[in-house]
């Protein structure tokens, strides 16, 4: 049996831009209702209660600016803080000041050790690596010369991680800025006395590090006990110093086209490598499914050969029937003459029976309930080669232990790979956790509430209108979210500044959207050239 090409970014769709040419405005000017500059003035800007002097974000990925699968200066400079802090500048507002990478390239190296890769760029057909070395080198203290940084957005850093005293030594972003190998990210943003603050996506990586591995248990879900209790202590460590500022909720990460964008069922029969082996990969299950029919009937496989069929995934939540499988394989009179389809002797018969048990015991074909993570696409049809050699140690022959070990289709996809329901039930029930103490918390402390949460619901449905554009979290078409699925463009995060000014407005009295203080779109982009380095 052949094995399956790898499948990349499926059901992403080429662009086709059209061009249409107009006569200048003044040709239309009888038509329309507001004759051009007529329109009425907009009104000053006022900052009402809010001091913006000394401004400090504290954050994760988000508020650093992260897209693309990396950090970046050109991204750095995209971040809604820092879009923020240019709208703080009309309303005396002090300068922000960031940790910037070395170039564009992203990524970062020790010494000549590559710790993160490059960003991504879109090459036509979906996203790849830039093809660059990473040059910021976090051995490079950037306090060295007593600079301090106010936005204190670091990659990858949980609640739990933000006033832990020695987190610079295990996050080489945070390492790089910190002034102290000791101080916390927390005593690093209050000790910049700020007059106003924002504390955003704080208990998005709380979920998301679960979320991306599957949830096979590699990186659980912060406690919601754990949460509150660091939540409610590290604002009330900074109201103490700063009680102006905003906080924001946690989106439902699923959401996102990390998520949402490789299907359950991308096996295509038409496709030369996979379309010829159906009858074949037919019989192999038609063996199994009398078996999987008595226990569950979701269980059986079968692969059509005229539309797409979803992978097959291993799904912990089901009763293990591995020793079923085993004994009634054992039992068949027909199962030698079955295994000799395969070339083995009938004296292989329990050997072949053990492996199917141990395989099949709790697996069944996707269903558009569960979620196949993004880096899926590039394991989907191709062979594992752990397996293979697995399989050969157990006695099989090389040929027919890659017949068996073809990622998703008879060889289970693993845990890491694939959201099932109870693993979203239990991210999103830690979502809805954190964000009823978020909101309490923002309620009590008096703090302005940016809803990340509605808006990613909306842009993952009808989308979200941003001046001329409507943005949604359709990977790489939809503007929102970045290459990697998870973190926004620039755009987005434009969209994202103008949502905590509208919190601002609302909870101190300013005016920055009516006074037109706000971020436009046409200003921002949603891809970033593989040029730019």
């Amino acid at each position: 049996m052949k094995t399956l090409r790898n499948i990349k970014y499926i059901g992403l769709i080429a662009i086709a831009i059209g061009f249409t040419s107009c006569n200048d405005e003044s040709d239309f000017e009888e038509f329309l209702e507001v004759q051009p500059g007529s329109s009425a003035p907009l009104p000053a800007l006022t900052n009402g209660s809010a001091d913006f002097s000394k401004y400090v974000s504290l954050g994760a990925s988000f508020t650093a600016g992260y897209t693309d699968g990396a950090l970046f200066k050109a991204a750095q400079e995209n971040s809604f803080p820092n879009t923020l802090s240019k709208q703080f500048a009309n309303a005396n507002g002090g300068t922000l000041t960031q940790p910037l990478m070395n170039d564009n390239i992203g990524g970062l190296v020790f010494g000549t050790t590559v710790l993160a890769n490059p960003r991504l760029f879109f090459n036509g057909s979906g996203p790849e690596v830039l093809p660059a070395t990473p040059t910021t080198d976090v051995s490079v203290s950037l306090a060295a010369d007593g600079s301090i940084f106010s936005n204190v957005g670091i990659p990858g850093a949980k609640s739990t991680h933000i006033d832990f005293n020695g987190y610079a030594g295990l996050n080489p972003y945070f390492g790089r800025m910190a002034n102290s190998p000791t101080v916390s990210m927390l005593e690093y943003a209050i000790a910049q006395n700020p007059t106003f603050f924002t504390l955003s996506e704080i208990g998005g990586n709380d979920v998301l590090g679960y979320a991306v591995s599957g949830g096979d248990g590699s990186d659980p879900i912060t406690p919601t006990a754990t949460f509150d209790f660091v939540f409610n202590d590290m604002v009330d460590q900074l109201t103490a110093v700063c009680p102006n500022g905003v906080v924001t909720n946690v989106p439902y990460i699923t959401d996102l086209p990390h998520f949402t964008t490789v299907p359950h069922n991308p096996l295509d029969p038409t496709n030369p490598d996979f379309g010829p082996q159906i009858p074949l990969l037919n019989s192999i299950f038609g063996a199994l499914n009398p078996i999987f029919n008595a226990v569950d009937p979701a269980r059986a496989i079968v692969f059509s050969e005229t539309e797409a069929s979803a992978v097959v995934i291993r799904d912990e939540s089901l009763a293990d029937i591995s020793g079923v499988i085993i004994a009634q394989l054992n039992a068949s009179p027909t199962f030698p003459a079955f295994i000799a389809q395969f070339g083995l002797p009938p004296a292989a018969a329990p050997l072949v029976a053990n492996l199917l048990g141990t395989t099949y015991g709790q697996t069944r074909q996707a269903t558009e309930a569960d979620l196949l993570v993004l880096p899926s696409s590039k394991v989907i049809g191709t062979v594992n080669m752990a397996s293979v050699a697995s399989l050969m140690g157990q006695g099989l022959p090389q040929a027919l232990a890659g017949q068996f070990s073809v990622e998703g289709v008879t060889l289970p996809l693993e845990d890491k790979w694939v959201l099932i329901p109870t693993e979203k039930a239990e991210i999103k029930t830690a979502t809805d956790a954190y964000n009823a103490t978020i909101a309490s918390v923002a309620n009590a402390k008096g703090l302005a509430l940016v809803d990340l949460n509605a808006t990613l619901s909306q842009a993952s449905t009808i989308g979200v209108g941003f001046d001329d554009y409507n943005l949604a979290t359709n990977l790489v078409t939809g503007g929102l979210v970045s290459l990697d699925g998870i973190h926004l463009t620039a755009r987005g995060y434009a969209l994202m500044a103008n949502k905590f000014l509208e919190a601002i407005d609302a909870t101190y009295g300013s005016n920055f959207i009516a006074s037109g203080n706000v971020a436009k779109a046409e200003d921002f982009g949603v891809t970033y050239s593989p040029m730019l380095q």
